[in-house]
């Protein structure tokens, strides 16, 4: 007997082994269990999963939109490439019509300038002609006046001498 008092010595430090109480925890255990599966473990699986599906979904549209960020950049980039291409471009026919204008504008003046050289040749000739033609009329009239005053008079040839020099020198003054 002392074997059997051994094991009720365990039995009554467990608090005592009732097999019907453990069956039945058991059997309340399992129900829970299926209940809480049928009525909170699929709700929140849903839940988690549309949680899941959402974040995915916005992972996926973060990722497409810095794709588009990334092509839009690269079409900037591109766009202000050319624009600087064409705004070069146009910098460098605005210098090479500014050179062709000033080569214009140099090459009008120099003919501008030849044809007012000539203009201004041709008016000195013409005076230079007039003067001269003025002078012979002068030294004409004055060798007629001194004819005539050497005609009218006889003079000494020193008195024709001094006759001579003051109309040449009537003739300098007056031109």
């Amino acid at each position: 007997m002392q074997a059997f008092t051994d094991y009720s010595v365990i039995y009554a430090a467990l608090g005592g082994f009732h097999y019907g109480d453990m069956l039945m925890q058991l059997f309340f255990f399992i129900v829970l269990l299926l209940l809480v599966r049928k009525f909170a473990w699929g709700p929140v699986m849903n839940m988690m999963q549309k949680r899941e599906d959402y974040v995915a979904g916005e992972i996926e549209a973060a990722e497409k939109s810095r794709a588009e960020a990334e092509q839009a950049s690269k079409e900037a980039m591109e766009q202000l490439k050319q624009t600087k291409q064409e705004a070069q471009a146009m910098i460098e026919e605005a210098r090479n019509a500014g050179t062709r204008q000033q080569e214009e504008i140099i090459a009008a003046a120099k003919a501008e300038a030849d044809r007012m050289k000539e203009s201004a040749q041709v008016d000195i000739q013409n005076e230079k002609e007039k003067a001269l033609q003025a002078l012979q009329d002068k030294v004409a009239s004055l060798s007629v006046l001194i004819a005539s005053k050497v005609i009218e008079k006889e003079i000494s040839s020193q008195d024709q001498e001094k006759l001579i020099n003051d109309y040449i020198k009537e003739v300098g003054e007056e031109l």
